[in-house]
């Protein structure tokens, strides 16, 4: 009797590991949709839309288009937390997800443990930008103006909790500068009150603000990444330029609900990575101002771990908390 139950147990598990591997043989046999957790046009868009043309060109089958916004994607990404775990669900994630345990006190995913990660796609930075008439060309020079007057200076970020906002704060936290805080609720009238002088400083993502850098309306004296951006080659890293350790900005990332098949994960991984390596990927990515990655599950696994983990030590240090 033993016997017979364990051999109906083993025969059991063979039958659904048959069936998983034949249904990841199989996919995609229908639409799949991508979930966008931002409004149509920006860098999360432009992203998401360029990994629904890559899956669509490599399966002929349509990939759809799904931009869920608010609440900071998190709307977007509960919908992709609770979706079945069937591959026909693929989500985009951003920074803002692994800003979120730290500063909402209730959050109705785990950016680590409700996902399966497939791969980082690309690192948005950010340019610290002042205002033209702030006597400050460099970092170190903006640091010693600061310390100079404290809590007189101010700077725009797109809202509380945003990647703006955490950059500055961690900058503040490894200066030990104070700025004012002034949240807007875009990027676009933030610029427009910093290109008057209503504001002297921000972090703004590079492609939202290298026209007016270069019409010289702003003045960019940083990249908030280790890495130099190609775009502006000779403007130095935050970190190169004595703040050690500085290195952040904005990011996108593939992921798609927990417990979806490994053979599924990686059938959608392998053609995202080969065009986020590719000449014409890199450069499609260049042009809207961001780095193309293309990393394993684990290592993107990883990265959003030690993501959460940093910006919680920002937030506890700014004390940023919202419902």
């Amino acid at each position: 009797m033993i016997i017979a139950r364990r051999m109906a147990a083993i025969a059991a598990a063979a039958m659904i590991a048959a069936s998983f591997s034949t249904h990841a043989q199989q996919y995609p046999s229908k639409p799949v949709r991508v979930i966008i957790p931002f409004p149509p046009g920006g860098p999360t868009d432009i992203i998401g839309r360029m990994v629904v043309d890559t899956l669509t060109k490599a399966y002929g089958v349509q990939f759809i288009a799904d931009n869920r916004a608010g609440a900071g994607g998190n709307i977007g990404m509960e919908v992709c937390a609770k979706s079945p775990p069937d591959g026909y669900t693929v989500c985009i994630m951003t920074v803002a997800q692994s800003i979120a345990p730290a500063i909402y006190r209730k959050l109705p995913f785990d950016p680590v443990k409700d996902f399966a990660h497939v791969t980082l796609a690309a690192q948005l930075p950010s340019l610290l930008t002042v205002h033209p008439a702030l006597p400050a060309k460099t970092v170190k020079e903006l640091v010693a103006l600061a310390k100079s007057k404290p809590g007189q200076m101010s700077y725009a970020s797109t809202g509380n909790g945003s990647s703006p906002h955490m950059l500055m704060e961690m900058f503040k936290f490894m200066t030990g500068t104070d700025f004012v805080h002034v949240p807007y609720k875009g990027q676009a009238p933030a610029v427009l009150d910093q290109m008057s002088g209503q504001i002297q400083l921000a972090f703004n993502t590079a492609i939202g603000v290298i026209p007016q850098v270069k019409q010289g309306r702003l003045r960019a004296i940083a990249i908030s990444t280790k890495e130099r951006f190609p775009v502006m080659p000779d403007l130095p890293s935050v970190d190169e330029s004595g703040v050690k350790g500085f290195d952040g900005g904005s990011w996108n990332g593939v992921v798609m609900p927990a417990g979806t098949p490994q053979d599924i994960i990686n059938k959608i991984h392998a053609p995202i990575v080969a065009e986020l390596r590719s000449p014409a990927g890199k450069e499609q990515l260049l042009k809207n101002g961001g780095f193309a990655a293309g990393n394993t599950p684990a290592q993107f696994a990883a990265f959003i771990k030690a993501e959460a983990d940093k910006w919680s030590k920002v937030a506890k240090f700014a004390k940023i908390q919202l419902d």
